[in-house]
Order: C-alpha cells, then sequence, then structure tokens
C-alpha cells in the first residue's frame, strides 16, 4: 500500500467562520492523504474541526483556501453536476443520525440513490436486488419493507450503512456513526461496518469521540487547534 497513490488528499485546507464579531479559524492549513483501503479514525476535542474536516474532504463544505483531490482530480474545481455524480457513485456517507426518509421502507431508502443520475438506467429488479442483498448482509433480511419508525436505533443505522454503500464507493466518510447508540450497539454496527468496508477493500474515514472505538482503526488522526497532530501531509506520501 506504500506506493499506492493516495485516493483523496488534503492539501493546505483552511475553513473559518464568523461567530458574533469574530472570525474563528476551525481548519487552519490542513493537508493529508488517503490511501486506497485506508481505515482512518479522527478524534479530537468538541470544535476542534473534525466534522468540518470530513465535510470539507467530502465535497459538502467547500473550503475557503487549498484543495481537495479525489481519484486525482481537483474535487472543488468541478462542476455542480459532475461533483454531484462523483458524490453519489464514488462516496458513501453515514451520519450520527441516519438521516433515512421517513415515508420510505429500508429498502427504499437503501435503493434511493441508484435511482439518481446515471443508475437510474438499472432496472427496478437490479436495484432491488443490490439494495436487498447488503441489507441482507446487515441482518436486516426480515426487515425491508419497514418503515424508520418501525425500526431500532441500531437498525436504523444499519440501514444508513446500507444505502452508503450500494453504489460500491471507494470511500465511506461517517460522522458520528455510533453516537446515537448505546456502546453495545455501537460496537456491533461498527464491527459490521468495518467487515463490510475492509472486505470490498475500500477506504474509511470516520469522526468519532470515542476513544475505544478510534483503537480498531488502522489510523488514528488527532485534530488540534485546526491541525492533524502528526499526520503526514500528501506531498510526503505522494
Amino acid at each position: 500500500m506504500a506506493n499506492s497513490s493516495p485516493l483523496l488528499e488534503a492539501r493546505e485546507l483552511k475553513r473559518s467562520f464568523t461567530v458574533g464579531r469574530r472570525r474563528v479559524e476551525v481548519l487552519r492549513g490542513v493537508s493529508l492523504a488517503v490511501l486506497p483501503g485506508d481505515l482512518a479514525f479522527l478524534v479530537g476535542a468538541s470544535g476542534a474541526g473534525k466534522s468540518t474536516l470530513l465535510y470539507t474532504l467530502a465535497g459538502l463544505e467547500r473550503p475557503d483556501a487549498g484543495e481537495v483531490i479525489f481519484e486525482g482530480k481537483p474535487l472543488y474545481g468541478q462542476r455542480g453536476r459532475e461533483q454531484a455524480r462523483v458524490r453519489n457513485q464514488r462516496m458513501g456517507f453515514v451520519f450520527q443520525s441516519y438521516q433515512l426518509l421517513s415515508e420510505l421502507t429500508a429498502l427504499e431508502n437503501v435503493r434511493l440513490p441508484l435511482m439518481i443520475g446515471g443508475s437510474a438506467q438499472t432496472s427496478a429488479r437490479e436495484r432491488d436486488e443490490r439494495a436487498g442483498g447488503l441489507l441482507n448482509e446487515l441482518q436486516l433480511g426480515d426487515r425491508l419493507h419497514h418503515l424508520p419508525a418501525e425500526l431500532s436505533g441500531g437498525e436504523q443505522q444499519r440501514v444508513a450503512i446500507a444505502r452508503a454503500l450500494v453504489h460500491d464507493p471507494q470511500i465511506v466518510f461517517a460522522d458520528e456513526p455510533t453516537g446515537n447508540l448505546d456502546s453495545k450497539t455501537g460496537s456491533a454496527v461498527m464491527e459490521m461496518l468495518l467487515n463490510l468496508v475492509a472486505g470490498k477493500g475500500k477506504a474509511l474515514l470516520v469522526v468519532t469521540h470515542d476513544p475505544a472505538l478510534a483503537a480498531r482503526g488502522g489510523r488514528r488522526l488527532e485534530m488540534v487547534d485546526g491541525l492533524l497532530a502528526g499526520a503526514p501531509s500528501a506531498a510526503a506520501l505522494a
């Protein structure tokens, strides 16, 4: 893996926000490289900028300065539609609050990304088979037609994981994926996510405040005062 080209690079990312009358620097020149197959956990104090960095890397929050390079191309240099296609088909997202559509069943929530953009050409049967297959892998085969309100928190998060993986993305971003779950359920859900991602050779970047969870990854990255402590720069890994 040492000779692999980075899948994702951050180059001197800067991001600040106005709070009242003052300007707060959240990212102060962050550089990072994520290689194919990396399992990385991002930790740090509350307000350190972990989620801001994650959303910036994922194309959801444009930086004030610096670049994000994904699969060799500037992510924010692409047109809106192309950037949306990359996020839809090449990246996966798992959020703390699940972000499931309440009026859709588990199966419908998971297959939704397959109905967007170029994936709309796949047949309904193919979409159902792919979505249902992932839900079965996550032990939800008997919950396919249940609405989110009829599922437990752990079940909802597993649906969200299936949705994140249904497009076979190259990288999965997870923001506090066990934050709304008790420790036992969170551990079980995280184990499923790690097994699925590692088994398919995908990269995973997780934001967490849980040190026990962070210890399960291949890399532990710590945000301190808007910078990554001890993280090699993109240039160092190029």
